[in-house]
């Protein structure tokens, strides 16, 4: 295990969220190496001054009175039984709006759906790459090493853009699974924090500009173009995630240019 793998694992055993197999090779790491040790205890003393600190706040029960002083009381209403007609309408109604999802409604909350579902796997890739060893499958920082590795791996093989002049350490890829099928994956790293550039084919090659969310504490940043769908994803804050995402963008224009 490199010093670079182990600092990204470092607070998952202080929270103990690696499994016995991760936890033994981090420790075995810190065993044997001064500077990881060393952060370790930093870690660790940073969040027992934190836990320390009692820094969570309790509302007054005033604070709930003085809310549901202010909140609207139910009244008691009578509501009239309806008519044959309105029965009738509301039937009539209801049909209509059936027809409506049956011709697009429902496919556009599905979109929703699976666009939330396939944000959770991505993440859940980006946390899988973060366990020792599963990281990178090809190690470069040469874009013209990374992207011929993809050759014959995927249907469509990733961009790979080297942005290290502009603060992005592209330090390799590998090939991962989302939405049930093999997508690739192309590994940069600014500082301490990796970025996963998740790239897949998409039937639409219309444009969509890029959103950032956020997802179980990491970010997102989602883009479309000429045919692929982007993820890049890292714990990065949005500004330097958007910053990465606006100078791929940029990089790509110009080589396609």
């Amino acid at each position: 295990m490199t010093c670079d793998e182990a600092e990204v694992l470092l607070h998952a055993l202080i929270d103990g969220e690696l499994d016995a197999g991760h936890a033994r090779d981090v420790e075995t790491h810190i065993a044997g190496c001064q500077h990881c040790a060393a952060a370790l205890s930093d870690y660790r003393e940073m969040s027992k001054a934190v836990a320390d600190a009692d820094l969570r706040y309790k509302a007054p029960p005033e604070l709930r009175q003085r809310i549901e002083a202010a909140l609207p009381q139910p009244q008691a209403q009578v509501v009239p039984m309806p008519s044959r007609r309105a029965v009738l309408r509301g039937f009539a109604m209801g049909s209509a709006v059936s027809a409506l999802a049956a011709t697009g409604l429902v496919a556009i909350v599905l979109r929703n759906d699976d666009m939330e579902r396939i944000q959770s796997e991505v993440v859940s890739a980006h946390l899988r790459s973060l366990q020792a060893g599963h990281l990178i499958d090809v190690t470069s920082t040469d874009q013209h090493t990374v992207k011929p590795w993809f050759n014959g791996k995927l249907d469509v093989s990733p961009p790979v853009i080297d942005l290290t002049a502009q603060g992005f350490t592209l330090i390799g890829g590998r090939l991962d699974y989302v939405d049930a099928r093999a997508i690739g994956a192309v590994v940069y790293r600014r500082r301490q924090h990796v970025i996963n550039l998740f790239v897949a084919q998409t039937a639409s090659t219309e444009r969509r500009s890029a959103k950032i969310e956020t997802v179980q504490g990491f970010n997102i940043r989602h883009w479309s173009n000429r045919g692929l769908n982007y993820w890049a994803v890292s714990d990065l804050a949005k500004d330097e995630l958007a910053e990465f995402g606006d100078k791929f963008e940029a990089a790509m224009g110009s080589n396609t240019g």
